[in-house]
């Protein structure tokens, strides 16, 4: 019988990470409690932090101790827990811990798990780590986080090193980040794309601009990984094309937006992106050669392999996978040509939905229960 499963993770719903795809699927024949962010970093005093802190205590006076998870779907709760997010003396991680422990524990038997596995994607929780009952340790490294923007590197390296020593089972999403452990412990689990959703024919998005001009399309977080400097290059070398973002920056853009071409348009559901990438004329990647780009598999590539348009990208290790179907160029003339190329397009998107049609989260969540099956 399988396993039932306590997971660390993101705060579960927006755009859904690896985790979520993975564990979701999961969820079809295993009772699953998911535990919302405990953090990589400590809280600062700004907007955000403070608008995320009143989320959470608000959220647990809707469910004081959290007794009892919430019902998510058949077997599948989330909890919202109060801790001290990434705690750095000992002092205060023991606190966090037995704060966690008692929430987690009562959620967990609400739930009625059944010798439940670990699941930690966010290292942090290395501190529960045999005081739940768990019948066994998996982590998922899905970062880098020794480079990722947003967290306390210190603080979540040195807990990392605790939970691979720890773990039963380590996945990396990239052959990059699976070098880093132990290889008698460690498996590689590439991103997965849901390929009925990115391939199947969809409306186009009403703020899509309609004009008969090419557009090149991107969409995800636009942090400092991005590069704004080649975008602006490109975009101002081919006036004639739209160039549209889409997703949450954490970076200035102000040299995108003196661009008239560049239409940043916010973040979209996970829904509405084949929306857009479906009717772009190309969709593009343009990364940043840093510490966590390299070490990245991003989810984006397959998805926009699945919707069927041609795709130029920055060069880094996972792109090159895909070299017999993406364009790989951080040159700025070569990437304008290969986009112009995209116009020309016709006749393959049918190549490009095969490279990616049998690597669906279905095939990825396949295998991962066999390795939990295993442990």
């Amino acid at each position: 019988m399988s396993r039932d499963l306590i997971v660390f993770g993101e705060d579960w719903g927006g755009l859904p990470s690896s985790t979520q795809h993975v564990v979701r699927r999961l969820a079809h024949d295993r009772r699953v409690l998911w535990i919302n962010s405990i953090g990589l970093r400590q809280p600062r005093p700004r907007r955000d932090d403070l608008r995320r802190l009143i989320s959470k205590l608000g959220q647990s006076r809707a469910n004081p101790a959290a007794t009892a998870a919430i019902p998510m779907g058949p077997g599948f709760s989330v909890i919202n827990p109060l801790t001290i997010p990434a705690p750095r003396s000992t002092a205060t991680r023991m606190l966090s811990s037995a704060l966690l422990q008692a929430q987690v524990k009562r959620a967990a038997a609400h739930a009625r798990l059944e010798r439940p596995l670990l699941w930690i994607s966010l290292p942090t929780a290395v501190d529960l780590v045999g005081r739940l009952g768990e019948s066994g340790v998996v982590y998922y490294c899905g970062d880098d986080f020794s480079a990722l923007a947003g967290v306390d590197h210190a603080t979540v390296v040195a807990r990392e090193i605790e939970l691979v020593q720890r773990a039963d089972l380590v996945l990396a999403a990239s052959e990059e980040l699976k070098q880093r452990f132990p290889d008698k412990k460690t498996r590689t689990l590439p991103h997965g794309v849901d390929f009925e959703l990115f391939a199947e024919p969809a409306p186009r998005a009403p703020d899509l601009p309609n004009d008969g001009r090419p557009i090149a399309g991107f969409y995800g977080s636009i942090a400092e990984w991005f590069d704004t400097a080649l975008l602006t290059r490109v975009a101002r070398r081919l006036p004639h094309w739209h160039f549209v973002l889409i997703g949450n920056a954490s970076i200035d853009l102000e040299i995108l937006r003196l661009v008239p071409n560049v239409h940043l348009l916010g973040p979209r559901s996970h829904r509405e992106l084949p929306c857009y990438s479906q009717h772009w004329t190309a969709s593009i990647l343009p990364f940043r050669d840093t510490p966590q780009i390299r070490a990245c598999n991003p989810l984006k590539l397959r998805e926009y392999l699945a919707a069927g348009r041609p795709v130029v990208s920055t060069p880094y290790p996972a792109a090159f996978a895909y070299s017999n179907v993406v364009d790989i160029t951080d040159d700025t003339a070569y990437f304008c040509d290969r986009l112009e190329q995209a116009r020309r397009f016709a006749g393959q998107q049918h190549d490009l939905q095969q490279r990616v049609r049998h690597e669906t989260w279905d095939a990825r969540a396949s295998q991962v229960s066999t390795w939990l099956d295993a442990l």
